[in-house]
């Protein structure tokens, strides 16, 4: 424990000590009574002058006559002690208190000056030297004011070090001990009576501390505690301003260091008187511990309910009396399932079983009321939420019990229930009752028959598995012997029901008669729901049909991330001082880079090349099988042909027959000096690519003739990437940017 453990180095103790702690983080008492004192000490001024106010040199006297004569004088005490009064002579005032002082004057003034009487006053006093020695934190020399008493001075000198006493501070006078005070009476009951007023030469005496005892725990003011009179562990635990309420007195323990030099451990009972008067002495550890947190004759309820926490235990309670009506839980409460985690004592073993709220409700005092014990604690799951958390720690406490020949009490249940997972198999439990902690069956359940996978243990030589079929339909007719008893591990898998899916949707737009979005059935193609539809209007033009699909986007998508982490791996393994070298691969890295950035920030469509117009004809080889998400958007007959790419002006031009491919690009500004003229291609307005060259990426056509929605790209030269060895890599690369962009250039039409 903490309060148990020595500092680890001297850097710790010094830190502690630094601090004003002593091990185990314990403040050491009283000593921050001086923390943020002032580096320059401003005595008050303005507070009447006592009575006892000893008379000296440097101070002044405020004489005012009145009667036969009116006079101010303002006078000071000479270093001889004397004070010259006015039309009298020097007076002897060294030594003499003030009230003394005030006597002596009025009556030589009525004697010697008849009919005049006379106030006196102090003025502005005296400021005197005085000596804060010994284990002071700053010891020194201190100019005070004359009314300063010794705790003024212990402030001047910013009070005493970790190594003194504040239990015995000595007001010494000429060589003689004159006063003491106890900062304890000054911090615990307020005792000022010990703070003397100083005197011109007095030393204030800080002398090393006494015997210390650590007091932590349930007390008010857990500290470390200097000892001056106290003698047993009932004096030191006072000075800690008693125990709390939480406190258990019966429990105290007491660390001390033996004659032998050797640690040991003392047990103390507070409560009793002779526990109370068990000796402490210097560097003992009082430490009280707390109460108990567990509660006895508490039960709780947890979970899905409207008051959770502790409620009175009370001899033949149940499980109606703690959770009275349905009103008690949330909304949405599992009613079928409730888990009660019970203790087995005296060894505290852990049970768990379930209660079914419907039945309790409906029969009172029955037996799915089930009494309660002291401690047991009820869990009420949401019918929709995760029940994962408090079960897992349930059964995480019975893994702890689980032995050779008591097998972890758990069984599972998966596929078509509300809550599938582990749940804790409970003493005769069966397939009903694990479909009901599971939430119950879904809609979508196959509820004629469930497959129970079974582990057994063969002899004590290997583990087999083995599948039982279940009829799940007799099971929930509620035919005892199609319920069979649950084992340990056992695993119930409901199945689904046979083509059992979602509704699946696809979304058709554009020029045709009806656009919106048609849900499908399995198998249904495309010619089915442009029928449905109500087919193409007659400004639709079926060539430019554009076909979206989700799952071909994402495939796009994730081979176009792919070689943007290959591209920046590969430009970043290309060594500084190479393309510095070279200025040409300091070209070729500038615009590999930009290529990088480029393929970053597109993203993928997901179009698919489809010919809508064999479609429309009827061709069965053409038509297309519907999956969830696809999106079909026909155009109108478009008038344009777009030049995009490296040319100067990339943009649309109306479309004139009688205009070649280069004659486009000559009217877009022609190619600029990092375009490919050999490399040429052509995105036809149904997707399909014509290519300039052999390469194997393009789909060739005879027909090279430029039509109305065509997309004329012109690729970057990668030529210009060659001295990065690059090169394959990065022709890819602009071929699919070239795509994706003619791509979205179709679908931005929509």
């Amino acid at each position: 424990p903490p309060w148990l453990r020595e500092e680890g180095d001297n850097a710790t103790g010094a830190a502690n000590a630094t601090a004003g702690r002593g091990p185990g983080g314990l403040r050491y008492f009283g000593y921050d009574l001086f923390a943020g004192v002032p580096s320059t000490f401003a005595p008050a001024t303005d507070i009447p002058v006592p009575a006892d106010y000893v008379v000296g040199p440097g101070d002044t006297v405020q004489v005012q006559l009145f009667g036969k004569e009116n006079a101010d004088y303002t006078l000071v005490v000479t270093r001889e002690g004397l004070l010259h009064l006015p039309g009298i002579g020097p007076v002897p005032v060294a030594g003499l208190r003030f009230e003394e002082l005030r006597r002596l004057v009025r009556d030589r003034i009525a004697r010697q000056m008849i009919g005049v009487k006379a106030g006196v006053t102090m003025g502005p006093l005296r400021s005197i030297r005085v000596f804060l020695l010994g284990e002071a934190f700053r010891p020194g020399s201190y100019t005070v004011s004359a009314l300063s008493t010794m705790t003024n001075a212990l402030f001047v000198g910013g009070g005493v070090a970790l190594t003194g006493s504040l239990r015995d501070i000595q007001l010494k006078r000429q060589g003689k001990v004159v006063g003491r005070i106890d900062l304890y009476d000054l911090l615990l009951r307020g005792d000022t009576s010990s703070d003397a007023r100083l005197q011109p030469g007095d030393v204030i005496f800080v002398p090393p501390v006494g015997a210390r005892v650590w007091v932590a725990g349930e007390v008010k003011r857990p500290a470390v505690y200097e000892l001056r009179g106290e003698r047993t562990v009932g004096e030191a635990v006072a000075l800690a301003g008693g125990l709390l309420p939480t406190a258990d007195p019966s429990a105290v323990r007491v660390e001390r260091i033996s004659d032998r030099r050797e640690r040991t451990l003392i047990d103390v009972d507070l409560a009793a008187e002779a526990g109370r008067a068990v000796p402490v002495q210097d560097g003992d550890r009082v430490r009280v511990p707390s109460v108990l947190a567990e509660m006895e004759d508490v039960v709780w309820l947890a979970g899905h309910v409207q008051r959770p926490g502790g409620y009175q235990w009370q001899e033949g309670m149940r499980v109606t009396d703690l959770v009275p009506s349905a009103y008690a839980l949330k909304p949405r409460a599992d009613l079928g399932y409730v888990l009660v985690r019970r203790e087995r004592q005296p060894e505290r073993f852990v049970e768990v079983f379930s209660v079914d709220l419907r039945r309790a409700f409906a029969e009172r005092g029955g037996p799915a009321d089930v009494p309660l014990r002291p401690r047991d604690t009820l869990y009420v799951f949401a019918s929709a939420g995760d029940r994962a958390p408090v079960v897992d720690r349930l059964l995480g406490e019975l893994a702890a019990q689980a032995r050779h020949g008591a097998p972890l009490p758990e069984v599972a249940v998966g596929g078509r229930v509300r809550a599938p997972g582990r749940y804790p198999l409970e003493p005769g439990m069966r397939v009903s009752d694990l479909i009901r902690a599971g939430g119950d069956l879904q809609e979508a359940a196959y509820a004629l028959e469930a497959e129970l996978t079974r582990y057994e243990v063969v002899k004590g030589a290997y583990r087999q598995t083995a599948h039982v079929p279940v009829d799940l339909a007799a099971v929930l007719r509620g035919d005892p012997a199609a319920d069979l008893a649950l084992r340990p591990h056992d695993y119930l898998n409901v199945k689904e029901i046979p083509r059992w899916r979602k509704q699946e949707r696809v979304e058709v737009g554009g020029e045709v008669r009806f656009p919106g979005s048609y849900a499908i059935r399995r198998g249904e193609t495309l010619s089915s729901v442009i029928r449905r539809a109500g087919g193409l209007t007659d400004l639709a033009y079926p060539r430019g049909a554009v076909f979206l699909r989700a799952s071909l986007r994402a495939k796009e998508q994730e081979q176009m991330d792919r070689m943007a982490r290959r591209l920046r791996a590969d430009l970043s393994s290309i060594s500084l001082r190479q393309v510095q070298e070279d200025p040409k691969k300091a070209q070729a890295l500038d615009l590999a880079r930009s290529l990088a950035e480029e393929l970053e920030s597109t993203n993928a469509t997901g179009r698919m090349v489809i010919d809508l117009p064999g479609i429309l004809a009827g061709r069965a080889d053409k038509d297309v099988v519907l999956e969830n998400g696809d999106r079909l958007l026909v155009p109108r007959r478009p008038q344009e042909v777009s030049v995009i790419g490296e040319v100067f002006y990339p943009t649309s031009h109306l479309y004139d027959p009688a205009l070649s491919r280069n004659d486009y690009i000559q009217k877009s500004g022609g190619f600029t000096q990092k375009a490919d003229p050999g490399r040429v291609y052509v995105v036809r307005a149904d997707g399909s690519v014509l290519g300039s060259s052999t390469t194997l990426w393009f789909i060739h056509t005879y027909d090279r003739r430029i039509e109305p929605g065509d997309t004329i790209v012109v690729p970057l030269d990668a030529e210009r990437i060659r001295p990065l060895a690059l090169f394959g890599d990065v022709t890819e690369i602009i071929y699919r940017l070239a795509l994706a962009a003619a791509a979205a250039n179709a679908v931005g039409a929509f």
